[in-house]
């Protein structure tokens, strides 16, 4: 069993950045793969970003790359999401996620889920 508790969310301007954890229980937490979702009203939850086991391979969503960056400390069981640049259409509750398959992008390839945060982008 793995538990998964988001943090970081809050109210931002655009142009500015925020970073968010995902702070895991299990000790097998550094074996999933992670990955961040987000959900906008009216919007399916749909992949932001993914990590690998080891941290060593990545993948972003066209729309966050180049601004976002995910990372992880298997030694903390942390993932993190570090977001700049951020624009009013990243407005969403965001959630982490783990899987137990190595290149999942689909909500249905995920097997533990966080309760999510909340990030608003406006001026």
């Amino acid at each position: 069993q793995v538990q998964l508790v988001e943090s970081g969310g809050g109210l931002v301007q655009p142009g500015g950045s925020l970073r968010l954890s995902c702070a895991a229980s299990g000790r097998t937490f550094s074996s999933y793969t992670v990955g961040w979702f987000r959900q906008a009203p009216g919007k399916e939850r749909d992949i932001v970003a993914r990590i690998s086991w080891s941290g060593g391979v990545t993948y972003y969503a066209d729309s966050v790359r180049g601004r976002f960056t995910i990372s992880r400390d298997n030694a903390e069981n942390t993932v993190y999401l570090q977001m700049n640049s951020l624009k009013p259409e990243d407005t969403a509750v965001y959630y982490c996620a783990a899987s137990s398959r190595p290149f999942g992008t689909r909500v249905g390839q995920y097997d533990y889920w966080g309760q999510g945060t909340q990030v608003t982008v406006s001026s």
